[in-house]
């Protein structure tokens, strides 16, 4: 019997065989120069995916919003939002049983494209395996895939349970989903998050991982204080050769295809994510980074973003975007607090932003179709 190693091992060598016979058919399609106008769609607290129906209604409204770049959420609580044979063939789950024999992301996919935007499969759980469920139907067919913290426990942060992202198995797992959708699907982008590549800095204790440091370490264990500077580089380290590879064998299948990363704030990411984006930009392993700059006064919204900026080699600044909070727990900004978010991008040379989330157009209609379409 295939072990889970051996079946994703093939499912990467089939995709990998099938993007060198297809990668020169594949027509190309160009990286934003002149800056997005973003928009994350959701399942949770929306439901603009439920139906084709809706997903025309979600785009028509991106479209009159001046929205240019869809980030469709693709993976979430250990379930895809397209029809997935790796899925179906490990769990016996194709989709997230709410979307039944329909195939939102497709389905977004011709939408947009009808209407000249962008559509990008955004990969929202990454390693996180589940919320507020012990760890889901992934963690328990594979309990090794854990994420272990320096005391036994499974990694659980903010309700997110935890895949291991340094356990190569976990890695070729989550990599097959996002070289599925690329090779399947007509998709402008694929995007990572907060979760992806990421782990919580309370995470590295697992056998696997105190055995690779030991390795490297001359036999000495990781240190208890999951905080300690050298233990958080050396796991960031991992994620982000974890993100080249992927960035080269989606480039391999698609070369045109644009990979981004919406991370949380540096250095905060990398303390407590592992996620060291300043790096990914130096090293080129992704197109674009969107930091969420999720602030409540446009003086802390300021800072923030320029803090953001001083991490940024010269010609690097066209591939940062603002994160941009538009709703949460059905709360928006004010109208003039949004204005001045924008007006602070654009003095600060920021040619873009990506609101999260769609729900929150629906607030400020007048300003997206008369104002902002011509920011």
């Amino acid at each position: 019997m295939l072990t889970i190693t051996n079946r994703l091992s093939i499912l990467l060598i089939l995709l990998a065989f099938l993007s060198c016979k297809s990668a020169k058919e594949v027509v190309a399609k160009a990286t934003p120069t002149q800056g997005i106008k973003g928009v994350w769609v959701t399942n949770v607290a929306s439901n603009a995916l439920d139906s084709r129906v809706k997903i025309t209604e979600t785009v028509a409204i991106c479209k009159k919003s001046g929205i240019t770049d869809i980030y469709v959420v693709t993976w979430n609580r250990g379930k895809t939002l397209y029809q997935s044979n790796i899925m179906k063939n490990i769990f016996n789950v194709p989709i997230m049983e709410r979307f039944g024999d329909r195939d939102p992301l497709q389905e977004m996919i011709e939408e947009g494209h009808k209407a000249g935007l962008r559509v990008h499969a955004w990969f929202e759980f990454g390693f996180a395996s589940s919320y507020g469920e012990n760890g889901g139907v992934i963690l328990k067919k594979f309990p090794n895939w854990k994420a272990i913290d320096n005391k036994g426990n499974l990694v659980s942060k903010n309700g997110f349970e935890w895949m291991n992202a340094m356990n190569p198995e976990v890695q070729n797992f989550i990599k097959s989903l996002v070289l599925e959708v690329v090779q399947k699907y007509d998709v402008d982008g694929i995007q990572g998050d907060d979760r992806l590549p990421a782990m919580p800095s309370l995470g590295g204790y697992d056998a696997y991982t105190v055995a690779l440091y030991k390795k490297e370490h001359q036999g000495n264990l990781p240190p208890n204080d999951y905080k300690d500077p050298n233990w958080l580089t050396w796991r960031a380290d991992k994620l982000t050769v974890f993100l080249g590879e992927l960035y080269n064998e989606v480039k391999v299948i698609k070369p045109k295809m644009i990979v981004s990363m919406a991370p949380s704030i540096h250095p905060w990411a990398k303390e407590e994510y592992l996620q060291d984006w300043p790096t990914w930009l130096e090293k080129g392993y992704c197109d674009y980074v969107i930091p969420q700059v999720y602030r409540k006064t446009i003086e802390s919204y300021t800072s923030t973003l320029e803090s953001q900026m001083k991490y940024l080699l010269d010609n690097q600044r066209s591939k940062l975007f603002s994160g941009v909070l538009l709703q949460v727990n059905g709360v928006n900004p004010s109208p003039e607090y949004l204005k001045a978010m924008i007006e602070t991008n654009r003095k600060l040379g920021i040619q873009g932003e990506s609101f999260f989330f769609y729900e929150g157009l629906k607030a400020f209609p007048d300003y997206f179709s008369k104002e902002y379409i011509n920011k």
